[in-house]
């Protein structure tokens, strides 16, 4: 009956027939028989193509082709729970975002709860935090399913498995056999909390003074303990004891400080501001400050109370803390190429353990590292602070803990104290020198 329709002409809104301006948009068939009453009326032609584009302008606004509305949003039953409102249906009922997420949590954490009264709390929108007993049974009453929770929460886990799978962060054998001899010589030269017997003292626990000689000999001795654990730590580390003596004294004087701040600081206890020594020494704030820290306390405190949310175990503790150790960038090396190369491994194996530990948080590696730019700063604070504490305290500062944090220049008055012999071994020069762990370089 009818020819196919002719061919469009390229360009926005234009119908007009490309066969000839006597064309319309439909033609009738030749010789047709059909539409005979049609062959006299007067089809309209255009007159120019401006025209056809407004006419075709004005059929759209005549029958706009919008998209139908949207459906209206759904509309659920009030919360069983509470009768707050609801967000939909979860776990099995219609209930509201707080309740939703309060049972989810009492499940994965198998809470178990006290009522107060007689169990029979009433549960609505304004109560319902007022008791967590009732409020579960309610939860149980109206429907939700435990087994729903599982179900979600191993759901959501095999989906963190499939964008991060631990499989995919495999540790080769040689950065296994790096990561278990950092994390035994971390562990067997400094004790972790657990393993300690805490005791306090009441010696100046109540309000800060400029110095308490007594705080201040306690820890100077402990400190000088701890700095020789730190120098048999680094003897431990593969590859350090290969590099020269003269690089290994200029680490160690460091670093040190770095490193005792960052054990010192892992064994912070919030719920009590305390922080505890090697010897179960247990000192709150204020006697923290009276023991000689001084204005650096705040710091230190601070720091400790940033590194809670890393929770990190003793493994990533010991890596830290030979990555601060072992660092090229170090004033003075003579072979900083070589010490970059000695760390390169250490990054590698702390990375991909905190990655396979944590598949779900790829950003504490680099968190982890931030700290050393933190510990860095408080090193130069405390190195500030001890030329203040020289003038305070009676005596000349412990060898150790001067070597340490000041150049030699600044205890013009302790120059007199005897270094190491000029034959001695190189043994004797790091850890283990002067009989006690000295880094003092041969004369």
């Amino acid at each position: 009956m009818y020819d196919c329709m002719e061919t469009f002409a390229p360009g926005p809104r234009r119908l007009y027939g490309a066969a000839g301006p006597g064309t319309g948009l439909l033609r009738r068939a030749t010789g047709g028989s059909c539409f005979a009453g049609l062959e006299s009326f007067a089809w309209p032609q255009p007159a120019s193509l401006q025209s056809v584009e407004t006419q075709s302008t004005s059929s759209e606004e005549m029958v706009p082709s919008s998209p139908s509305p949207p459906p209206p949003p759904r509309v659920y039953k009030p919360c069983f729970v509470c009768n707050d409102k609801s967000s939909g249906y979860h776990y099995g009922v219609s209930s509201c975002e707080g309740c939703k997420g309060f049972f989810r949590r009492s499940i994965q954490k198998n809470m178990v709860y006290t009522c107060h009264r007689d169990k029979n709390c009433i549960i609505n929108k304004v109560t319902r935090n007022r008791c967590q007993y009732c409020r579960l049974q309610k939860c149980f009453e109206v429907g939700m399913s435990k087994e729903a929770v599982r179900n979600d929460r191993n759901k959501k886990k095999k989906e963190v498995k499939e964008e991060g799978s631990p499989d995919s962060y495999e540790l080769s054998p040689q950065l296994e056999e790096l990561i278990t001899k950092v994390s035994k010589a971390h562990q067997e030269t400094f004790p972790s909390l657990c393993q300690l017997g805490k005791y306090t003292t009441n010696s100046s626990a109540d309000h800060r003074v400029q110095l308490d000689l007594g705080l201040w000999d306690k820890f100077s001795e402990l400190a000088t303990k701890c700095i020789i654990k730190i120098v048999e730590f680094a003897k431990r580390l593969p590859g350090f004891t290969g590099l020269s003596i003269a690089d290994q004294i200029t680490l160690l004087k460091a670093a040190c400080l770095d490193i005792l701040m960052l054990r010192i600081c892992t064994r912070y206890t919030p719920e009590q501001d305390t922080m505890t020594f090697s010897d179960g020494l247990t000192l709150n704030r204020t006697q923290m400050h009276n023991a000689g820290f001084g204005p650096l306390t705040d710091l230190v405190f601070a720091f400790a109370g940033q590194l809670l949310p890393l929770e990190m175990d003793d493994t990533e503790t010991g890596l830290l803390s030979a990555i601060c150790l072992i660092c090229g960038d170090r004033m003075d090396l003579e072979e900083p190429e070589k010490v970059d190369k000695l760390q390169e491994p250490l990054l590698e194996a702390l990375r991909l353990y905190a990655r396979r530990r944590r598949p779900s948080q790829p950003y504490m590696f680099p968190r982890m590292l931030m700290k050393i730019t933190d510990l860095r700063g408080i090193s130069t604070k405390g190195a500030e602070r001890a030329i203040t504490l020289k003038m305070e305290i009676p005596g000349p500062m412990p060898p150790l803990i001067r070597e340490m944090l000041e150049n030699p220049e600044m205890f013009e008055d302790d120059s007199s104290q005897p270094g190491p012999h000029p034959n001695a071994s190189s043994e004797d020069e790091v850890p283990g020198g002067q009989g006690k762990g000295g880094l003092k370089s041969p004369a």
